[in-house]
């Protein structure tokens, strides 16, 4: 009798001084401009670029993909609170962003565990690189990490959409996340939290790990390389990818992995600017400066792009 009375959730956002708000709309803006703007720039330059026509930058195409998609699920919404009175969000415009939020953001952490795999077979295995790592096998690899993180959230959707919500329906965050909306829920949550901290904790903790056993095996290949520049040339292939790990790794295990606490949920707003804001605008900064071949191929489209406008004023005359 009591199921779904709450049609409409009401988000707290991340404050209500109307000077602060102001503020952050600015900088939040700023983000998700170069979020736009850099990851598309990634994901245009790697299919016309035919030299990046490999497995590395395919997994790259699809990261831009996420993080384009992962930002696009909170800021639109957080950018459009920062300057209405009332922040008001419908129950199923909540359940979407609960899903769309987990699914892209558990396929990430899978599709960079699959990365350091890539990563490790192109250093330890360069000769054979593209024999291992053929269509069909990074085709089906990344197809896994999108179906896993599709039903990983299912899971987390499915199980909040069906608890009964009578009241009340603030939302103690600045988008509708499991944890804040399960505090609004009018019976006992104790099955949805066990399974979002042993499913999405085991997820998170063993891509990490894999990640991490991937990269010790990357170690021996190094020590195992005699010259200061081979061992250079060879890192400096996975060093962006390691940067991008620790800083999405880190926020995603201490956000659902601890327990409890009486500030975690303030604690998880400001984790979740990071990996929602942040993250996806630094991404494709980290891969463009520190790729040289990216800076290349940007930089070719460019002289490119300048030699056709050329021509075409030339034509016009």
């Amino acid at each position: 009798m009591n199921q779904s009375s709450v049609t409409e959730f009401i988000l707290l956002g991340l404050t209500d001084i109307v000077e602060v708000q102001l503020s952050l709309f600015g900088i939040f803006l700023m983000f998700y401009m170069v979020t736009i703007f850099g990851n598309f720039s990634i994901m245009v330059i790697t299919r016309l670029e035919q030299s990046l026509h490999t497995p590395m930058y395919f997994f790259l195409w699809n990261l831009s993909f996420i993080d384009l998609c992962f930002s696009s699920v909170a800021v639109p919404k957080m950018l459009i609170d920062f300057l209405v009175v009332k922040k008001t969000i419908s129950f199923g415009g909540c359940i979407s962003q609960i899903h769309f939020f987990h699914f892209l953001g558990s396929t990430e952490v899978m599709l960079l565990t699959t990365m350091s795999f890539d990563r490790y077979v192109a250093i330890g295995n360069p000769l054979r690189y593209m024999q291992i790592m053929n269509s069909k096998v990074y085709t089906t690899l990344a197809l896994v990490s999108w179906m896993a993180g599709f039903f990983h959230a299912l899971i987390h959707t499915v199980l909040t959409a069906k608890l009964p919500f009578c009241g009340p329906n603030l939302v103690n965050h600045f988008f509708c996340d499991v944890k804040p909306v399960l505090k609004l829920a009018c019976t006992d949550t104790t099955l949805n939290l066990f399974f979002l901290i042993r499913i999405t904790g085991t997820l998170a903790i063993t891509s990490f790990v894999l990640t991490f056993l991937s990269y010790i095996c990357i170690g021996k290949v190094l020590l195992r390389i005699k010259t200061a520049t081979g061992r250079k040339n060879a890192l400096s292939t996975c060093s962006a990818h390691l940067t991008v790990v620790f800083l999405l790794y880190g926020t995603a295990i201490f956000t659902y992995v601890r327990t409890s606490t009486k500030h975690a949920l303030d604690q998880d707003r400001v984790i979740a600017v990071l990996f929602t804001v942040v993250t996806p605008a630094l991404n494709p900064i980290i891969y463009t400066l520190r790729n040289k071949d990216m800076r290349k191929a940007f930089m070719k489209i460019i002289i490119l792009k300048s030699k056709s406008q050329m021509l075409k004023g030339d034509s016009s005359f």
